[in-house]
């Protein structure tokens, strides 16, 4: 399965950032890495415990659970949950999986927060573009106007506490934008409930949680996408999560990766040089919402993040001018060249 989010993120390998701290370790906190290809990315997790079997038994159980949840929420997958309530639920109501009622919920706040800006309904609208990218015709203003009318998270309607119904003859959901960070909180609570109280998980350098603390530190240093390479912000993630977004110059031609990058507003892709870094309590509220904030921009993104509780955002520009807005959260900066973008 390939997922679509076009992001940027952690720049450094998760075996060689964590190699410091292996060696660190005392003797009563072993070090056990995996990873595991899942959702079009690789996962990566590492935890520390004083049981290397605990700790692998913890891990696989989290991929096992990453797995599941990939074949549940596929756009790609045909017989996935998702897949069916995109074909059924149109007048229908249709029961799902409490997965997918809860990430299909989460992801109609961050359309509420932004009035539409961020919109997991946009599908019909990224299968016409990415038809034009694979060579078809782009597609006409009469054609994005028709199929702007396909999109609108007003449409869905959830009824608890495991029904969804589509208002629409032709809505349909796409989940690339917040199943990699529901994903990732998933594997969180199966790691805590495993006894496991020092992680990390890495969704493919775009969406990270850190459990605790490695040994030794007070938390896990984790370096953000900066496109100047001027800026070279910073976080320290004990217990929260951090997302990026971005749009790469490649996404504007390889019809896999546009994504969400399209506007449900306007129906056309958004071209923006910023890459976007988001800091919360969960990885479901940063992957949506690094989404929602690259969509919305520096200026009218700043104003969400205020409104938010515990929550940091870092725009950066290919010219190394960043804003930052929070409510809570750190982000470091470790020169003086910002600025508003």
């Amino acid at each position: 399965m390939r997922w679509r989010r076009i992001v940027g993120g952690w720049t450094i390998p998760l075996a060689l950032f964590l190699l410091p701290a292996t060696i660190a370790a005392s003797s009563s906190s072993q070090f056990v890495y995996k990873k595991q290809y899942s959702m079009g990315t690789v996962y990566e997790i590492v935890a520390y415990s004083p049981s290397v079997n605990r700790a692998t038994h913890a891990i696989d159980a989290a991929f096992q659970a990453i797995v599941a949840l990939d074949h549940m929420m596929s756009n790609y997958d045909a017989q996935s949950d998702l897949s069916r309530l995109d074909r059924e639920a149109h007048f229908h109501s249709v029961r799902v999986p409490p997965d997918l009622f809860r990430v299909i919920q989460d992801s109609l706040v961050y359309s509420r927060a932004s009035e539409g800006k961020y919109d997991v309904t946009v599908a019909p609208l990224v299968d016409a573009w990415k038809s034009a990218i694979r060579g078809g015709e782009p597609p006409s203003a009469a054609k994005i106007n028709e199929l702007r009318g396909c999109v609108g998270y007003r449409k869905v309607q959830l009824i608890p506490a495991d029904r969804i119904e589509f208002h629409s003859p032709c809505l349909r959901i796409d989940l690339g934008s917040i199943a990699k960070g529901y994903a990732v909180d998933r594997a969180v609570e199966i790691l805590r409930s495993q006894n496991i109280q020092s992680a990390l998980i890495n969704a493919g350098g775009s969406t990270l949680y850190g459990i605790g603390a490695p040994p030794g530190s007070a938390g896990w240093s984790i370096h953000l996408r900066d496109p100047s390479g001027r800026v070279k912000p910073e976080v320290i993630l004990r217990d929260d999560s951090v997302s990026t977004s971005e749009q790469e110059e490649e996404s504007l031609i390889d019809a896999d990766k546009l994504g969400h990058l399209i506007d449900p507003v306007t129906g056309e892709p958004v071209r923006s040089d910023f890459a976007v870094s988001v800091v919360a309590k969960t990885a479901t509220a940063t992957d949506g919402l690094s989404t929602t904030l690259f969509l919305m921009g520096p200026n009218d993104g700043s104003q969400l993040v205020r409104e938010l509780p515990d929550v940091a955002a870092i725009w950066i520009s290919p010219m190394g001018k960043a804003r930052v807005a929070s409510t809570g959260p750190k982000i470091l900066l470790h020169q003086s060249q910002g600025g508003d973008p």
